[in-house]
C-alpha cells in the first residue's frame, strides 16, 4: 500500500499545478485611426487668405478615388476632391461680362497638354481640359482676380499641371452660381439639382472645335 501512495502522490501535485496555470486574456487590437476629416481646418483658413493667382495643393490627404472638381463663379475659386476629402483649391477666372461661362455638371471629355486655340489668334490654352464641345474648358491662364475669359475656366499653370496629372476624361466638373465654403461646396454641388449637361458623340474632326 506504500507503494502505491508513493506513485499517485505525483500525479496528484501535477493536476493541482495545472489547475493554478493562468490563461493571459487575448490581446485586443488597436483601434482603427479615425478617418480624416474631408476639410482640414488650417487647410480651410489658407484657402480663404488665398490671393489672386494662388492655390493649395495636398494631395496626399487622399490617394484614391474619383476626382471632383467644384467651381463657384461668385467666389472665382475652384475646389478638387478625391474620394470625397478635399485635396487642393485655387483661385480662378471665369467668363467676363458677354462670355458667360456656363453652369452644371461636366464630364471631362477631351484633355491636351498643349492646346491652342482656333478661335483666339492660336492663343496658348496649356493643360486643357475640355467640358463642352462648343469651347468651354478648364486650361491654364492669367488669373487678374475677376471673371476675364471668354467663357472658360482658367487656373493657375502650376496649379493646371498638378490637376491635370491627377484627371482622366470622364472626371466631373460641377460649376456653379453658389458661394460655397470648402466645406460645403462638394454637397452643394451634388445636392442642388443641377442639369448635367450630356454631349452626343461628335466626329473626330469636331474634337479640335474653337476653345475660348
Amino acid at each position: 500500500m506504500a507503494a502505491a501512495s508513493a506513485v499517485t502522490a505525483p500525479v496528484a501535485t501535477q493536476a493541482a499545478e495545472r489547475a493554478t496555470v493562468e490563461v493571459a486574456p487575448p490581446v485586443a487590437a488597436p483601434p482603427a485611426p479615425a478617418p480624416a476629416p474631408a476639410v482640414d481646418g488650417d487647410m480651410t483658413a489658407r484657402i480663404e487668405a488665398l490671393n489672386p493667382g494662388a492655390f493649395v495643393w495636398h494631395p496626399e490627404r487622399a490617394t484614391a478615388g474619383p476626382i471632383e472638381i467644384v467651381v463657384s463663379i461668385p467666389r472665382q475659386i475652384a475646389y478638387v476632391y478625391r474620394g470625397g476629402q478635399l485635396i487642393g483649391a485655387t483661385t480662378v477666372s471665369t467668363g467676363r461680362p458677354g462670355h458667360r461661362t456656363p453652369t452644371g455638371t461636366f464630364p471631362i471629355l477631351e484633355k491636351d497638354r498643349d492646346h491652342r486655340s482656333n478661335r483666339y489668334n492660336d492663343a496658348p490654352m496649356p493643360f486643357m481640359q475640355r467640358l463642352t464641345w462648343d469651347g468651354i474648358a478648364l486650361h491654364a491662364g492669367a488669373i487678374p482676380g475677376h471673371p476675364a475669359s471668354h467663357g472658360c475656366v482658367r487656373l493657375p499653370l502650376a496649379f493646371a499641371r498638378e490637376l491635370y496629372s491627377v484627371t482622366r476624361v470622364g472626371a466631373v466638373v460641377h460649376i456653379t452660381d453658389e458661394a460655397p465654403s470648402a466645406e460645403t461646396a462638394l454637397a452643394t454641388a451634388r445636392g442642388v439639382g443641377m442639369a448635367i449637361a450630356t454631349s452626343a458623340p461628335v466626329p473626330a474632326a469636331a474634337m479640335t472645335g474653337a476653345m475660348r
